[in-house]
């Protein structure tokens, strides 16, 4: 899945090891963005919105440090993604849930969604 200079593949790898750190339900949101970049319904531009979103959070650089301010430190990358999504969520079909929630099985065999119920 490779298009260009970006390694969509390295990105989702990158995302699979952060989603272990922050559980399924927190990831959802993050993996949801993903198909939506890779969908070619999708516009440049907002693909890039989310490429940049998705990128901080698997990325090691931070503007806030979550060692140093643990909760402060978070809220970076709870913005980017919070705007990401709100800009494309439009573009969220039930296609793309359904590809979200079965690569999220893959990665969290146990399931936190029985908690939900």
């Amino acid at each position: 899945m490779k298009q260009g200079i970006i390694n969509y593949q390295q990105l989702l790898d990158n995302l699979s090891l952060y989603a272990t750190k922050i559980g399924r339900i927190s990831t959802r949101p993050a993996v949801l963005l993903y198909y939506v970049m890779v969908s070619s319904d999708t516009p440049k531009s907002d693909k890039l919105l989310i490429l940049s979103a998705l990128s901080y959070l698997v990325l090691p650089i931070d503007l806030i440090s979550a060692k140093r301010l643990p909760i402060i430190g978070w809220l970076d990358e709870i913005v980017s993604l919070t705007v990401a999504y709100k800009k494309v969520c439009r573009y969220i079909t039930p296609e793309i849930e359904m590809k979200a929630d079965s690569l999220l099985d893959k990665w969290f065999p146990t399931t936190e969604i029985a908690n939900l119920n």
